[in-house]
């Protein structure tokens, strides 16, 4: 009798690759559309497009380095993707609890990858702000990662494992 291995998360990489595609066409559609460091308004007194770019990472971290920053960070994304892509691997195709905020993250850090590869930063143009505080400006990898970001840490706070461990001495 022939076993087969149970279905793996890996199938979520479509997920990953709806990610990179939605983000890629937006930056498309900002650097054939958009001017740079021009607010347009969306919604008046809370959302701008505005394009602007960042050669580093979240709040322009390590933005002025010097160009090594570029290398640091797709090293570090290629990494973090690849060990996130392992884990969909040895995670059940069902538990979408944990494999939708892994594939999110994947997408969310390609998609900023190839814009280091292609033009050297990432391109930025979803501004919100309320009077005069300005969040920074992100793009729909960064709102994939971050929603990754929320998901992984909910689910390692709230899910049936650390439920299980709970209370145990």
């Amino acid at each position: 009798m022939t076993t087969f291995p149970k279905p793996n998360a890996l199938i979520w990489l479509l997920v990953s690759a709806l990610v990179i595609l939605l983000d890629q066409l937006t930056k498309w559609w900002v650097l054939t559309s958009l001017p740079e460091y021009t607010a347009i308004p969306v919604i008046e007194g809370f959302w701008n497009w505005y394009r602007t770019y960042n050669t580093g990472a979240a709040f322009s971290f390590l933005s002025d380095a010097g160009g090594w920053q570029k290398y640091f960070f797709t090293v570090l994304a290629v990494g973090i993707s690849g060990l996130l892509g392992w884990w969909l691997s040895r995670t059940p195709r069902h538990d979408w609890r944990t494999a939708l905020p892994y594939a999110l993250v994947i997408g969310g850090a390609i998609g900023n990858v190839i814009d280091r590869l292609a033009h050297g930063h990432v391109v930025d143009f979803i501004q919100w702000y309320w009077r005069g505080w300005y969040w920074p400006a992100f793009n729909i990898a960064d709102s994939a990662i971050v929603a990754g970001a929320i998901g992984i840490v909910v689910l390692g706070l709230f899910g049936p494992k650390a439920q299980d461990g709970a209370g145990k001495g």
